[in-house]
C-alpha cells in the first residue's frame, strides 16, 4: 500500500508563487509517473502536469510557462512550484502517483489528500 502527503497550499495574492509538496511512501518498487490535478468549485477535476519516469514533463495549456513539475527521486516526493499565480488558479490541488510495488507487479494509482490553493486578485 501507498500514501501519499501533501502540503504547501495556502493564500496568495495575484502573481505570488506557491510550492506543493507530495511525498510518497509505503510500498513502493518503483514509480512510474507522478501527476498534479486541480479541482475548482463546480468543475470537474483537470490534469495541470505531469512527470513520467524518463524524465518527461508535460503540461495544461492554462499552466504552461508558469508551473514546474520536478521530482526528488531519493525522497520519492514530486514538486509543483506555482509562479505568476492568477485567480483563476484557486482550486483544490491533488496529487496521484502510479508505483509498483515489485518487479512484475501492476502500476497501481494511489491519489494524495488535496491541498487547496486561494489566490486573490
Amino acid at each position: 500500500q501507498v500514501q501519499l502527503v501533501e502540503s504547501g497550499g495556502g493564500l496568495v495574492q495575484a502573481g505570488g508563487s506557491l510550492r506543493l509538496s507530495c511525498g510518497a511512501s509505503g510500498s513502493i518498487f518503483r514509480i512510474n509517473h507522478m501527476r498534479w490535478h486541480r479541482q475548482a468549485p463546480g468543475k470537474q477535476r483537470e490534469l495541470v502536469a505531469g512527470l513520467i519516469s524518463d524524465g518527461s514533463t508535460y503540461y495544461a495549456d492554462s499552466v504552461k510557462g508558469r508551473f514546474t513539475i520536478s521530482r526528488d527521486n531519493a525522497k520519492n516526493t514530486v514538486y509543483l512550484q506555482m509562479n505568476s499565480l492568477k485567480p483563476e488558479d484557486t482550486a483544490v490541488y491533488y496529487c496521484s502517483v502510479d508505483s509498483s510495488s515489485s518487479r512484475y507487479s501492476p502500476s497501481l494509482r494511489t491519489w494524495g489528500q488535496g491541498t487547496q490553493v486561494t489566490v486573490s486578485s
